[in-house]
């Protein structure tokens, strides 16, 4: 089995991904955050950088519904050694949304057919997929992989999900077989994994899952991994470690002070504090924290009073 960590948009940045490989491991491939603009900005340009990325394979995930700006981006990356681009087809964001962009675009599947065409024409590179199943019933997903089964895809990675289930409602593994019906292309299921027991419920339904991509289960439970290809999870002193490295890394790496990087430690906690025992009230201290120190003093706290869950 393969398995894939998903670009989840300020979370899983060039920071958090070398630091789990470090102190994780075994992740297949890394997905960025999406890359919007034509001209990367320089925070987009660090999270592409080769030397920001040594020792991982990384995948650049582009936002866009213009062929101009996807093919530019996608010029871009090439320059830097990139041989494939995944198209994100699969953020549920309103504001995104609305503009047809990410899975918004898959309510406009004419104009999504035109620029389809376009990019695999001109792409200079492999353009691979992530999509949701459609906007609003899942009827809509024959018709997108009608669309879908036209075009040179170098994989297709399916959120079995709405765009209006947003990540609420519980995943739709049965579309996955609905694709392997259709399409010649490599498969990567995502949705609802966070633990083997999830995994096994999800191949009782669907045979054939040859590729995994882990989003939120893997943020919340950074053990996943170990479980899933049935190795020993590493230990509190491990994540100490791990958390340690991010905030030095986001520290000495990021600019905009301790209030930034505050907020970046924070969302992760947000999933994470969930794979302790007892976690609650430590993690509204890690919350209320309007400083390093006293956000140290939390973790610490939380990781020397609290032990890891048994899943």
């Amino acid at each position: 089995m393969q398995y894939d960590l998903a670009p989840m948009e300020g979370i899983t940045t060039y920071i958090y991904r070398n630091a789990f490989a470090r102190y994780i491991g075994g992740i297949d491939r890394y997905y960025t955050p999406f890359l919007a603009s034509m001209h990367l900005s320089s925070r987009e340009r660090n999270e592409v950088l080769p030397e920001n990325n040594e020792g991982i394979t990384l995948i650049p995930q582009i936002l866009s519904n213009k062929v101009e700006e996807f093919v530019a981006i996608a010029g871009t990356l090439k320059e830097m050694g990139y041989e494939e681009v995944n198209l994100n087809l699969g953020c549920p964001s309103g504001t995104v949304v609305s503009k047809h962009r990410g899975s918004g675009f898959l309510a406009v599947p004419e104009e999504l057919d035109a620029f389809l065409q376009e990019v695999y024409e001109k792409s200079p590179i492999a353009v691979s997929i992530k999509t949701r199943i459609g906007i609003s019933h899942e009827e809509e997903w024959e018709n997108i992989l009608r669309i879908y089964e036209k075009y040179p895809i170098k994989e297709l990675i399916i959120h079995t999900r709405l765009q209006k289930d947003f990540y609420k409602a519980p995943a739709r593994p049965h579309t996955f077989t609905l694709a392997q019906e259709m399409l010649d292309v490599p498969l990567c299921y995502n949705g609802d994994i966070n633990s083997p027991e999830s995994l096994f419920r999800v191949q009782e339904q669907v045979s054939g899952i040859e590729r995994v991509m882990l989003g939120r289960g893997l943020i919340a439970d950074p053990n996943l991994i170990r479980r899933l290809r049935g190795e020993a999870p590493v230990d509190k002193d491990t994540l100490e470690a791990f958390v340690e490295t991010l905030l030095s890394d986001y520290s000495t790496k990021m600019s905009g002070g301790e209030r930034v990087i505050l907020y970046k430690m924070k969302e992760i906690w947000v999933y994470m504090g969930a794979c302790f025992t007892n976690s609650e009230r430590y993690l509204k201290r890690i919350k209320k924290a309007n400083h390093i120190a006293d956000y140290e003093q939390a973790v610490r706290e939380l990781l020397r009073e609290q032990e890891l869950k048994q899943q």
